[in-house]
């Protein structure tokens, strides 16, 4: 327990007083009663050496503030026994699942849309019980459907609603779990025989790869889902693929093949319309998403054209994308550095850090640390 309480809360680049006064702030958000400043200062410090157990209600503070699941948090796993008859539990699992229509079904995945919507306005911690509630009831609705007609429309959503709770484990450092939930995805987008999910799935799975240091490993894989879903991917997935295997290359400072994609990416896109797919909402991508994506690629690879890429695809883009604003502003920084503009450089990393804060990103919480120390450091 201690370990990886310590764990998360470096990972978010918090202090012990601020995870206290992190507490504390939410305490008063929530109207939720918590012990003093003094107290909660030597509970923390208790809770990471393993003299204290964490209480449930301030277990349930944390996962908030940190991003983090109950597995996450503890090192030993609670087993809750049922004294019920094993047959006449089974008969209750099947009778629940089997009451799942498609009206309920619609509710489940706009509950996957509203978690979409609030991660990319508010970040991935603060929703970390809203989003493994979600997983939870759709693995168990899935788990005891009998037929195949009832488990592939269940199967879809779990497939939606995985790959959001990975992307959303990976923002806030969680890469095993990240990890996990795609394969999860992937899974059930097998199960539902939907190329669409699986390709995306596969493709966002290669950006725990990138995290980990390994990109090409991850371009590679995304070459894969494309070779996979062939001709079954819509226009608009096969742009999203090419665009993140060009990011891939990018990180693994390949500029031809990261113009190659680009340019793939480009000439599909140019054939549609709208942001999004009806099939596949989980991918947003018109020519303001496809130019910060070319600005990001771009200044990965030191190139200063990433600077008006990126300046325009700010200007344009929805307020509400505000995590994928910090990404914006970390690129602006460190295109700005590489051309010797300092001062410049400083301002987006301080509009990034602040809209970090705000989102509780770790992912993007490094980026700015990495960024800053070039920029401390008088380097690009």
């Amino acid at each position: 327990m201690a370990n990886h309480l310590r764990r998360a809360r470096v990972a978010r680049g918090w202090s012990q007083a601020r995870l206290v006064h992190e507490i504390e702030q939410y305490s008063r958000q929530r109207l939720v009663t918590v012990a003093s400043t003094n107290s909660l200062g030597v509970y923390v410090s208790d809770w990471e050496n393993g003299r204290r157990k964490i209480s449930s209600s301030y277990a349930a503070i944390l996962r908030r503030l940190l991003g983090t699941t109950d597995d996450e948090l503890f090192s030993d796993v609670t087993i809750v026994n049922d004294d019920r008859g094993g047959y006449a539990q089974l008969v209750e699992h099947l009778d629940a699942s089997d009451a799942v229509d498609q009206s309920t079904l619609r509710a489940l995945r706009r509950q996957t849309e509203l978690l979409r919507t609030m991660d990319r306005q508010l970040g991935a911690a603060q929703l970390v019980d809203q989003m493994q509630s979600h997983l939870v009831r759709l693995q168990e609705n899935l788990s005891f459907a009998v037929l195949p007609s009832a488990r592939q429309p269940l199967a879809r959503a779990l497939a939606e609603a995985a790959s959001l709770a990975a992307w959303q484990a990976l923002d806030v450092g969680a890469a095993d779990r990240a990890w996990r939930h795609y394969e999860m995805a992937k899974s059930a987008a097998r199960e539902a025989d939907d190329p669409l999910h699986l390709a995306h799935a596969t493709g966002e799975q290669a950006y725990v790869l990138a995290d980990a240091g390994r990109p090409e490993l991850g371009a590679q894989l995304v070459q894969e889902a494309q070779r996979a879903g062939g001709k079954r991917l819509s226009p608009r997935l096969s742009a999203w693929l090419a665009a993140a295997e060009a990011e891939l290359w990018a990180l693994s400072q390949r500029s031809d093949e990261c113009q190659r994609s680009l340019d793939r990416a480009s000439g599909l896109l140019s054939r549609l319309t709208g942001v999004r797919d009806p099939d596949l909402p989980g991918i947003f991508l018109d020519e303001t998403h496809l130019r910060r994506w070319r600005g990001h690629s771009l200044a990965l690879l030191g190139d200063h054209r990433s600077i008006d890429e990126l300046s325009t695809a700010l200007t344009a883009m929805d307020d509400t994308f505000v995590r994928a604003a910090a990404g914006i502003r970390c690129d602006l920084a460190q295109a700005h550095l590489v051309r010797g503009e300092t001062r410049e450089a400083r301002f987006h990393l301080r509009e990034a850090s602040s809209l970090v804060n705000l989102t509780g990103s770790v992912r993007y919480r490094l980026r700015v640390d990495r960024i800053k120390g070039l920029s401390d450091a008088g380097k690009c």
